[in-house]
């Protein structure tokens, strides 16, 4: 049984399924969220809450037709639980530091502008087809190469650089 017919499984409430899964590519995902963050404590709880979602949301995979494979749908939710965990990590450490920082508000004119351009940028993502934000989000946001990216959406390389260099060009014309 591969890693697919576990997942679908999984979909079904399938205990032993489950346990296949996680002891088929545990070792395997923690590997590589170690390549991306040296703290154990962090790499545990990615771990743990990607399981957790993979529990939740098998069903998910187990009807989509094209998703992909099993283990690359593993990776997203993984490398999305690590992005995560580094923004909670990020924003706990600003918290004392806001406190010790004189209070400055800044000019209206910047506040606009910023909420213009955070409106313009979010609603020119949108506007990408999926397959495009899919590679923005893992070499962007999961700071991934072309080679993973191009493992983990299965597709070849240079497929996910044409859909990056697509990507980069239709949001400069939507930001333009």
């Amino acid at each position: 049984m591969d890693e697919e017919d576990l997942v679908r499984r999984t979909a079904g409430g399938d205990r032993r399924a489950f346990d296949e899964l996680y002891r088929r590519t545990s070792p395997w995902l923690a590997v590589r969220l170690r390549r991306r963050c040296a703290d154990e404590d962090v790499v545990a709880d990615v771990l743990q809450e990607t399981y957790l979602a993979v529990w939740r949301a098998a069903g998910g995979f187990a009807g989509a037709a094209a998703a992909g494979s099993a283990v690359g749908w593993l990776w997203t939710i993984a490398a999305n639980r690590l992005v995560d965990a580094f923004r909670r990590r990020a924003r706990q450490a600003q918290l004392p530091a806001v406190a010790l920082t004189a209070v400055t508000a800044p000019a209206a004119e910047d506040e606009v502008m910023a909420g213009r351009i955070g409106q313009d940028l979010e609603q020119a993502l949108l506007r990408l087809p999926a397959e495009l934000r899919l590679v923005l989000r893992s070499m962007v946001l999961d700071g991934l190469s072309v080679r993973e990216t191009s493992l983990l959406l299965g597709v070849p390389e240079g497929t996910v650089k044409s859909r990056a260099r697509r990507a980069r060009i239709a949001l400069r014309e939507a930001l333009s």
